[in-house]
């Protein structure tokens, strides 16, 4: 190792805190690790440099004794073999509590060797009704996965036998490898990771320990359900090659436009139209709702485009019994078509229309006035 001040290989000031020093150290590891710089020597060199300058100054100790002496102060005999000084990258990273992130660069030290292997994750897209979310509904759907092998059990191994321990492993995965005065594991390549050889194969699943198959599942659709709503199965997805720990299944549904109603989160709203006539005096209203038809009364002197709120009538809020609102937009319908006397009729109406019958008119009259004067 060269003998570059330590505060400058992993690039902190001297007074860097604990917490510093580990962030930097976090960050050059990650670049100069071998793995991902294979059969590049000088990256290999720089990561040993970080390694060792991060073994010395996180040990308050050390670190107060080189502060004072230099290299002299934590090793008079440089850095060689174990002398005065032994770690493993794998405790580093532990102490960090970066073991699920760095496990497949470093095997994960103690952990890996506890380590379940988990099956993938899937996704399946799901589309639904209004109506499914409004009432609830138990959905059946058809998945290819793979799943657990019926016939050895997921073993792998031909029924009346058994898998053996790796022996080049000794049943952990992983094979330890030295490089100067650390070391790092890596997968082992005679068992693949999983830690067991088979010698004589399951004839239906080749020793993988499972199939792929079509499953069918039931998914519940909450009440309330929104577009875009995440629901997890846990342990219904893909199964581990060599056994393990199903991975779990996301439902991502999508909800389907619907013919009547528009959503907003828990509210609806229907546009209902009505006659000029119902616009102008008044008069009650059908109109439709989830759980069927209400009347509404709607006032003399409706505009087109008013919006009224009947309470309780829209979507269930999810996880709770209470209920949105339905919003009700009425839609005055020009008439078309018209017969001569319906015609005749409009006439004689227009003629004795007034300026206080159209008092926005009146306004919007005033405000071209003012405008173009």
């Amino acid at each position: 190792m060269s003998k570059r001040d330590l505060y400058e290989v992993l690039g902190v000031p001297k007074n860097a805190s604990a917490e510093e020093l580990k962030k930097s150290y976090r960050k050059l590891a990650m670049k100069y690790h071998p793995d991902r710089n294979p059969n590049n020597k000088e990256a290999e060199e720089r990561f040993k440099e970080v390694s060792e300058a991060y073994a010395i100054l996180s040990d308050p100790k050390k670190r107060e004794q080189y502060d004072r002496f230099g290299f002299a102060g934590v090793n008079p005999g440089g850095f060689s073999g174990n002398a005065g000084f032994d770690f493993n990258v794998e405790d580093i990273f532990g102490e960090f509590g970066f073991g699920d992130i760095f496990g497949d660069i470093f095997g994960g030290g103690r952990r890996s060797r506890r380590h379940t292997p988990r099956g993938r994750d899937l996704r399946y897209d799901y589309e639904y009704t209004l109506e499914d979310a409004f009432f609830g509904k138990e959905a059946v759907i058809s998945i290819p996965r793979y799943s657990k092998c019926t016939y050895c059990n997921g073993s792998g191994a031909k029924p009346g036998t058994s898998p053996k321990i790796c022996p080049k492993c000794n049943g952990q995965g992983k094979v330890l490898h030295s490089q100067g005065i650390f070391s790092i594991s890596s997968t082992c390549s005679n068992c693949h990771g999983r830690g067991q050889v088979i010698d004589s194969p399951c004839s239906v699943c080749k020793g993988e320990g499972r199939v792929k198959k079509l499953s069918q599942l039931k998914v519940k659709i909450p009440k309330g359900a929104e577009d875009g709503l995440r629901l997890k199965l846990s342990g219904e997805g893909e199964t581990p090659q060599g056994g393990g720990v199903s991975g779990d299944l996301y439902i991502v549904l999508h909800e389907k436009k619907h013919g009547l109603f528009e959503r907003e989160g828990s509210s609806l709203i229907v546009s209902v139209p009505i006659t000029f006539v119902t616009a102008a005096l008044g008069g009650n209203i059908e109109v439709p709702t989830m759980e069927g038809r209400v009347k509404m009364q709607i006032p003399a002197g409706t505009q087109n485009g008013k919006m009224f709120r009947l309470k309780n009538k829209g979507m269930p809020y999810m996880g709770s019994g209470g209920r949105g609102d339905l919003y009700v937009r009425v839609e005055v319908e020009v008439p078309t078509s018209l017969s001569s006397k319906q015609k005749d009729l409009l006439k004689e109406f227009d003629s004795l229309y007034k300026e206080k019958n159209s008092p926005r008119q009146k306004g919007f009259t005033e405000k071209l006035k003012s405008f173009f004067s």
